[in-house]
């Protein structure tokens, strides 16, 4: 994952949280809602995965995979609140899953642990029985059975506040966990019926792990006494910042193809030089990296150094062992709108920046470079192709310049109108953690600057009109702030003061306001955008620049700054110091249990705070929360669907979050790597990921390499 997934998503690759948003009345479209025509509105997933699939038979038995993480993960229990992407890649190789998700991000019964399992019953409760596969036992050799379930459950039900969970959301619903008619059976009975009873017990711990606070709290924090999978936990590694996995002689499927895996910590922009050197064999990559390898694949017999952004040349030769593949992430790029404070409290101001924006210029600037469908996301609870999932954007309306101008004038918004005080306005909206922002910010370059604001006759700053930039904005947001940082310093120089646009670090804001620009009761209508300023934050800054443009047009003024990583999601997002961010939401198979945190309408804590949940926009209902509600309670599926699309159509309408492009997935990979790559939505097969035999050739790929 690049960079674009600073924030709930985590400081790149992914961790894990998830965002916000609601409804309008009157506005809403709701006839418009997927799901009321014969044709499945889930779709296919815009990009399947591309993994060199190989049968088995055409793999090595043996060898050692050098996989390349963000860091070693802080814990190896999932449930917990510093567990990570690479938490998750370990507990999918070494430990049950009793469902993992197939090419459509949809749930599939995990056979290697389950026979079966099914909705026995449901009145006077419902109750689901697992039947356990006869041969699933843990690395002692133990059958995995009831005990581990019921273990399981009580820890993360939330009765007991001396397990340290960062979750509950399912287990809570359980009444009880108990045997079947023998041990392989486990009958698991709810309190009020569950839809997403299939997310429950993936992973699965040993009652070892479960079955204590202090094994719970810290006994599976780097490493694990029991597993099993295809492979076995080894030694997390923390001098080598590394993580190894073997195979598990007690595996009973499968035998993995992978004698070993090293889950290796390698910063982004290191990892291109890292495969160079023969140091990785897959790695995900930034997309300036991406095209250093497909530069290298078309100069063969030649070693012409290539220029990666950090400076340095990597010879050609050196590349041409690897390919890029490449799908989108099961995770997409989100506006967020604070709606607490502002001009964004108001309802209508929203849903002006909303219609302002051209949402598939957006998405085409980020994948259409990268050979990927550029198609905008259409609900904030699923991506194409999951079941859930279909298009409610049009419960908000396409972009539209005439609607946003009428819905900023209705609220009182007028252009040219007079300002009090602008300088301290301006600074104002800047914020003050902005101020702060500044001097965290990396390499000197970042700060504050205000789009657009040196635009008096159409230009952008660079003196192109603005259809010229929506067509070929091809520099990167570091490349424009650097030189406009640069012009910024001679015209303080020479006139004492600053141009307005891409200001220097430090210079205050410009006190004019342009005539274009909407102004209410004094003050002109100026938005605080928060970005992060780190390794891989290029795609994000030239995002937000767009954006920018385009508000530009109907008269908003967007004040760029940009922030440490460490402080950009806890200091910002999270403590709501933004009128506007981007950053990226994970999509689940499970919407009604894991997006309605994300979504709820934020209630007053006891200490007389705000209860946002995760819910970082703050904007929220009562409807849509008993939307959700329905829906977990929902055990038809069309049904329960259903409740998602009419939930996600009143979430656009309310125009908190605004969806915009999922987000790609780059993954350079040693070309004999089979199995393996970009999975897109689909969980990896650990067992069967290899190097191909000598002579042997993968099936055909989705990139088509």
């Amino acid at each position: 994952m690049s960079h674009d997934g600073v924030g709930p998503m985590s400081v790149r690759p992914s961790a894990a949280l998830r965002s916000a948003a609601f409804l309008v009345a009157g506005a809403l479209a709701v006839s418009a809602l997927a799901g009321c025509s014969s044709k499945d509105p889930a779709g296919k997933p815009l990009a399947g995965p591309d993994i060199a699939p190989a049968a088995r038979d055409l793999i090595v038995d043996g060898g050692k995979l050098r996989w390349a993480v963000d860091s070693v993960p802080e814990t190896l229990n999932t449930f917990q609140s510093d567990a990570d992407a690479v938490t998750s890649r370990v507990a999918q190789a070494v430990l049950p899953s009793m469902y993992r998700m197939d090419a459509k991000g949809r749930p599939q019964r995990n056979a290697d642990y389950l026979e079966s399992a099914k909705v026995v019953d449901t009145k006077p409760k419902q109750v689901v029985l697992y039947k356990l596969d006869q041969q699933a036992v843990w690395s002692d050799g133990r059958e995995i059975g009831a005990a581990d379930f019921a273990a399981q459950w009580r820890a993360l039900s939330g009765k007991d506040s001396s397990y340290w969970t960062a979750r509950n959301a399912g287990y809570d619903r359980i009444e009880k966990v108990e045997r079947g008619a023998n041990d392989l059976e486990v009958k698991v009975t709810f309190v009020r019926p569950y839809a997403d009873w299939k997310s429950l017990f993936t992973p699965l711990y040993p009652k070892e792990v479960m079955g204590t606070p202090d094994a719970f709290n810290d006994g599976a924090r780097k490493k694990l006494k029991l597993t099993a999978g295809p492979f076995a936990l080894k030694q997390v590694d923390t001098k080598n910042e590394q993580v190894v996995l073997v195979r598990n002689p007690r595996w009973w499927g499968r035998p993995a193809k992978l004698d070993e895996i090293d889950l290796k910590a390698v910063p982004l922009d290191e990892r291109a030089e890292a495969l160079a050197d023969g140091k990785l064999d897959l790695a995900e990559i930034d997309p300036s990296d991406a095209d250093r390898f497909t530069l290298a694949g078309r100069a063969k017999g030649t070693s012409t150094p290539l220029m990666g952004p950090d400076k340095r040349r990597t010879p050609a030769k050196a590349l041409q062992d690897f390919t890029v593949r490449k799908s989108l992430e099961p995770a997409y790029t989100q506006l967020a709108l604070n709606g607490s404070t502002g001009p964004l409290a108001d309802e209508r101001v929203r849903r002006a920046v909303a219609r302002a924006l051209d949402r598939t210029a957006l998405a085409q600037a980020v994948l259409k470079p990268l050979g990927l469908p550029a198609v905008p996301v259409g609900s904030h609870l699923a991506l194409s192709g999951q079941a859930a999932y279909a298009d409610g954007s049009g419960a908000l309306g396409h972009q539209d310049t005439a609607k946003a101008e009428a819905l900023l004038a209705d609220a009182g918004w007028v252009r040219g109108g007079p300002v009090k005080e602008q300088q301290k306005e301006a600074e104002k909206a800047a914020g003050a953690k902005g101020k702060k922002a500044d001097d965290e910010s990396e390499g000197g370059d970042e700060g504050t600057y205000i789009v657009g604001e040196d635009d008096k006759n159409g230009k952008n700053g660079d003196g192109r009109g603005d259809d010229k930039d929506a067509r070929d904005h091809t520099r990167t947001q570091a490349q424009e702030s650097g030189r406009h940082l640069e012009d910024g310093k001679q015209y303080a120089r020479q006139h004492g003061g600053a141009p307005g646009a891409y200001a220097p670090k430090g210079t205050a804001a410009p006190a004019a306001v342009g005539a274009g620009t909407l102004a209410k009761d004094g003050k002109p209508l100026a938005l605080r955008f928060v970005l992060p300023s780190g390794t891989g934050s290029d795609v994000l800054g030239t995002v937000a620049d767009r954006i920018g443009r385009m508000l530009q047009k109907v008269g908003i003024t967007t004040q760029i700054t940009k922030v440490s990583d460490e402080s950009y999601f806890k200091d910002h997002i999270a403590a709501g110091q933004f009128d506007l961010a981007l950053y990226a939401w994970p999509a689940s198979a499970f919407p009604a249990t894991d997006a309605r945190p994300v979504y709820a309408k934020p209630v007053p804590a006891a200490d007389g705070s705000l209860d946002v949940q995760q819910n970082y926009t703050r904007v929220g209902t009562d409807q849509v929360d008993q939307l959700f509600d329905q829906a977990s309670a929902t055990l038809d599926g069309g049904k329960n669907h259903s409740l998602i699309r009419k939930a996600d159509s009143r979430i656009w309408a309310a125009a908190g979050s605004i969806p915009l492009y999922q987000r790609p997935q780059l993954t350079a990979a040693r070309k004999n790597l089979v199995n393996a790559g970009s999975f897109g939505l689909t969980t990896p097969v650990y067992e069967d990921l290899g190097f191909l035999k000598k002579g042997a050739k993968p099936s055909a790929s989705p990139s088509g390499d």
